[in-house]
């Protein structure tokens, strides 16, 4: 195939020629930085009134319960699917309200809380906590800048953006963001090489100007991912290159998660073509 011949600034060269570097240090990434998403109004998952238990809630990444003032409640104790118990939280005097932080690293499934005076179980409830991770849009810089976290620049031109939703009840964390099939710099052996890396995402935080090691997506909440690693640059002598006559191929958006180890996938139709004589490629993109 005839590469292109568009410019490649400083940023894609590092981005993509120094995959194998980038690969060795990524680990070191704070998981933690936000990943400039953007967000929808997001909802809790809770569960019916179980006795003097008001309230059974997930909010954000920790579940809530919540006691009647008048209930002679002095301990909760949180129970996972697998019958162990995940943690226990004493009632101070007064207090009504208690949570647990489960991250996104907790094993999904119905979980028990059981409310406690000294050794008698005084209520009993649960709670389905499972995340529902999927991918509702998809595009690329070049042709939708107005969605990317600059819409100036050159710099997006060859970046994507993945627009991702929780419909579960539990958060995840996004660990990788993978494109894999026909595009110009695809995320394994063919291209940029991280799919089966440790710690290398792919996924940008324009907040930090740096790739992230993963991004929570509580339930209830959508947002957008940014791909860090230039999947659809021309880089001369790599992957699909441009030619005068359209060419048409199949790729698929893949995430890994981090709970229960799921991935996530769309697939895509592409279809690429130099529109002039400095073969600057159209790339037309759609739902398979």
């Amino acid at each position: 195939m005839i590469p292109t011949d568009s410019p490649i600034d400083r940023r894609t060269v590092l981005r993509t020629l120094g995959g194998a570097a980038l690969a060795s240090v990524a680990g070191c990434l704070d998981s933690s930085r936000g990943s400039g998403t953007t967000t929808s109004d997001q909802t809790s998952a809770a569960t019916e009134r179980a006795g003097p238990l008001s309230r059974i809630a997930v909010e954000g990444q920790a579940v809530v319960v919540e006691v009647d003032a008048d209930a002679p409640v002095e301990q909760v104790n949180l129970i996972q699917p697998n019958g162990e118990l995940f943690g226990k939280r004493g009632l101070a005097a007064g207090a009504r309200q208690v949570s647990f932080e489960i991250g996104t690293a907790y094993e999904p499934g119905e979980y028990r809380v059981v409310a406690l005076d000294g050794d008698e179980t005084v209520a009993e409830g649960s709670l389905s906590i499972q995340p529902n991770l999927s991918i509702v849009e998809m595009g690329i810089g070049r042709n939708q800048p107005e969605k990317m976290w600059n819409s100036s620049g050159d710099e997006v031109t060859d970046e994507a953006f993945v627009t991702v939703e929780n419909r579960g009840t539990g958060p995840n964390a996004v660990t990788k963001l993978l494109f894999i099939g026909d595009v110009p710099y695809p995320s394994d052996e063919e291209g940029t090489n991280y799919a089966d890396a440790d710690g290398v995402s792919g996924i940008y935080a324009p907040d930090a100007d740096d790739e992230t090691a993963a991004v929570t997506v509580r339930p209830g909440q959508k947002l957008t991912l940014y791909s860090y690693r230039s999947p659809f640059a021309f880089i001369r002598a790599e992957g699909i290159s441009c030619k005068n006559e359209r060419q048409s191929g199949e790729f698929e958006v893949v995430l890994e998660t981090r709970v229960d180890a799921k991935k996530t996938s769309e697939t895509y139709q592409v279809q690429y073509s130099a529109s002039d004589e400095f073969n600057n490629c159209e790339i037309t993109i759609s739902e398979a």
